[in-house]
């Protein structure tokens, strides 16, 4: 590559009268195989509505089949998905490269996303 290239500020022409345009090589682009990689990592909660007071609770996917209370009427459900009484409204997961907790809609549930804070690229499953 010729040294010493000058180019105007604005439209980036080759102000060098002694070189021509085409004498300078553009290298390929080479994309890197760490922007590329993507993360697959299962939803480690879910947002629901309280079936007794419809208010929106956050409950964590270990306490799946299990009796839970909700936190503003105390009223008691089991927490399970098989019976069709609970909706989930969202899920929930850790960004695996920043301490950032992600609300994802179930739209994008298996689709490829990036993380608002630091762009990494994931893809959520729900766990069956």
């Amino acid at each position: 590559m010729p040294v010493r290239l000058i180019h105007c500020r604005t439209c980036r022409t080759l102000l060098n009268t002694d070189l021509e345009p085409d004498s300078v090589e553009i290298p390929a682009f080479v994309p890197l195989q760490e922007i590329e990689a993507v993360s697959e990592l299962p939803a480690r909660g879910y947002y629901i509505a309280c079936p007794h007071c419809d208010r929106e609770l956050r409950i964590n996917g270990k306490y799946l089949n299990q009796s839970v209370t909700c936190k503003h009427c105390s009223g008691k459900f089991p927490f399970e998905f098989a019976s069709g009484k609970l909706q989930k409204i969202a899920v929930y997961v850790r960004c695996p490269n920043c301490p950032e907790r992600l609300r994802m809609s179930l739209k994008y549930l298996g689709i490829k996303v990036a993380c608002k804070d630091c762009g990494a690229r994931i893809i959520v499953q729900d766990p069956p």
